[in-house]
């Protein structure tokens, strides 16, 4: 039995895989399942081999390559076969990695993942200068490209985009003149959202040219460039001081070593009755390290952290951790949207880059949300405060101050 055969035999129970190789011969796995789609593959020469000796790396890069190609079904259906098979929950999972490459994948990450100033702009730009109608293409119209929040799982990724931000900004409690940051603003989304809603001045940085360039065009054509304004630049070398900071799916490219660094200039840059609020994608479990496919391909420099990394990062730094609170499905909805947008796109994104592109970007959508619907994959949003009393002492005034703003227009 081939080695792939006996790793799908224990991985796959519930639902029909069924492999074709390019001598003709066949294997199937498994068995229907109502719940799964079945899933047929036609592999190329020795696209099995390269996946036995790299299966995470190996098998993004055979679909990449066409080696790997769906006779039924496609690779959302093979991923969501294979993690629904291997929930993280249980602790019998055939797809846990094996001591030895757990190893070898924290020493990897060790080695790269010191995110210094200077690589910080080159590791951004390779993901977010891409093309702007990519984006277009699978995102809402606001551009929001982090998890969205669903209080209802059949809402449109319009609507809960849009609740996310009203999510955020109560958590917050902006109040009239208050001067607001936003780490990592991205295509100015939430930058323009806050004022709009509060009347707050905000200022967005980032480190993305083209998002800069869009941020301000969007600030201008709403005749709030005076009032929202964005720059290029590091939050290291950021000078005064905000009542409010908000970050929203930027974190995860700061890099372990630098945590203490992040939390004592967000302390440093908050009046003292600031408060900060933290969004990000965490892991359920504790610390690991970045898989082979999205340091390569998707996010080079990228780290998704644990709780408890997230905490020593800010613990001594007299930062009071006033609120927690833990996303678990919400990022998985909103990359199932994202990914059937793309489907849907395909033709344009191949003549805006090519068939391999448009692969890899399905796999990485395809496997970023069933490690969200399966897999250890959270997401977290942190509040933080100088001081005790600047905010009320229980968690009312969110659900309030979020009414107010999805009833407000705008």
């Amino acid at each position: 039995m081939a080695l792939i055969d006996r790793f799908l035999s224990r991985a796959i129970k519930r639902g029909q895989l069924t492999i074709l190789r390019a001598d003709g011969t066949s294997a199937s796995f498994g068995a229907p399942d109502p719940d799964l789609k079945p899933v047929t593959i036609r592999f190329g020469r020795g696209a099995e081999g390269r996946i036995v000796r790299d299966p995470a790396l190996g098998a993004a890069e055979t679909y990449m390559d066409g080696s790997m190609a769906f006779e039924q079904g496609d690779i959302f259906d093979l991923l969501m076969m294979a993690t629904a098979n291997n929930k993280w929950e249980k602790s019998d999972s055939a797809l846990s990695p094996s001591r030895l490459s757990l190893v070898a994948g924290k020493v990897a990450h060790m080695i790269g993942r010191y995110n210094m100033a200077r690589s910080a702009k080159r590791n951004v730009a390779h993901h977010y200068d891409l093309s702007a109608r990519l984006y277009d293409l699978f995102l809402d119209a606001d551009r929001q490209y982090s998890c969205a929040y669903y209080t209802d799982p059949a809402n449109s990724l319009e609507q809960a985009q849009s609740d996310k931000k009203a999510h955020i900004v109560a958590k917050l409690a902006i109040g009239p003149g208050m001067k607001v940051l936003d780490i990592g603003c991205g295509w100015g989304g939430m930058a323009l959202y806050i004022h709009r809603k509060t009347g707050a001045e905000v200022l967005g940085i980032t480190l993305s040219e083209e998002q800069l360039k869009i941020a301000r065009e969007r600030a201008e054509a709403e005749g709030v460039a005076d009032k929202v304004k964005f720059e290029l630049i590091d939050y290291r070398a950021l000078q005064g001081q905000f009542d409010r900071i908000v970050s929203v799916g930027m974190f995860e490219h700061v890099g372990t070593p630098q945590f203490r660094t992040f939390f004592a200039k967000c302390r440093e840059l908050l009046t003292p009755e600031g408060v900060m609020l933290l969004h990000t994608i965490g892991r359920a479990d504790g610390p690991g390290y970045t898989d082979a496919f999205t340091l390569k391909y998707i996010f080079p420099g990228g780290y998704i952290p644990a709780l408890s990394e997230i905490a020593k990062g800010y613990e001594g730094l007299r930062f009071f951790l006033t609120d927690v609170e833990v996303l678990r499905l919400h990022y998985g909805y909103t990359l199932k949207a994202w990914y059937d947008r793309t489907v849907a796109a395909k033709d344009e994104i191949v003549r805006l880059y090519d068939e391999r592109f448009y692969r890899m970007w399905t796999y990485y959508l395809a496997g970023s949300c069933v490690s969200f619907l399966n897999g250890g994959l959270v997401n977290y949003q942190l509040q933080f405060s100088r001081s005790r009393d600047a905010l009320p002492i229980t968690r009312d005034y969110m659900a309030e101050a979020e009414r107010g703003l999805r009833d407000r227009a705008g």
